[in-house]
This record gives C-alpha cells, structure tokens and sequence, in this order.
C-alpha cells in the first residue's frame, strides 16, 4: 500500500472531491465504532490498561466511519504488518 492509497486519494479526482479541495488542510477525527453487545457501565469502570474487550464482529464485518460525530460510510478491518487498519468500503 503506497502513500497515496493510505491517505486515500485517486489518480483522477472527482467532481466532489474538487469541490472539498479549498478545505483539505482542515484537521478532522476519524472514528471506527466497534459495537459491543451486552457491555455494561460496570464492565466500563473495571478497564484497565492491557484489557481485552471481547466482541462478536468479525474481521470482514461491516463497521460504521464517522468523521467528528458524522457517519461519512462503512469499513472492515484488515492487517496490515503488526497493525490493523480499517479499509473504507463505502462512502455516503
């Protein structure tokens, strides 16, 4: 994976993407949300550090990407080396 695809540009920009150049120097946070059934506030006050939270998604599952609180589309995780990323499938 190049420098390019990881910051997520094309070789021929888009109509929409022009539009949202002026604006790319803006400073956004991207979220993964990972739902996680049947946790409890309880659950939550025990964390520790080095804590494993189990859940039922599945590495191909499909996982909603916001953008400060704004779902802008959907993702699955992947590894990639000793890392796991999150490989947008759909944006909206």
């Amino acid at each position: 994976m190049n420098e390019k695809q990881l910051a997520g540009e094309t070789s021929a920009p888009s109509a929409a993407i022009e539009r949202w150049r002026r604006f790319w120097w803006l400073p956004c946070q991207i979220t993964v949300d990972i739902p996680l059934a049947k946790f409890t506030v309880g659950g939550l006050l025990r964390l520790e550090a080095g804590n494993i939270v189990s859940t039922e998604i599945t590495r191909t599952a499909e996982v909603p990407l916001s953008v400060d609180g704004q779902i802008i589309g959907w993702g699955e995780f992947d590894a990639v080396d000793e890392h796991i990323a999150a490989r947008i499938t759909e944006l909206v």
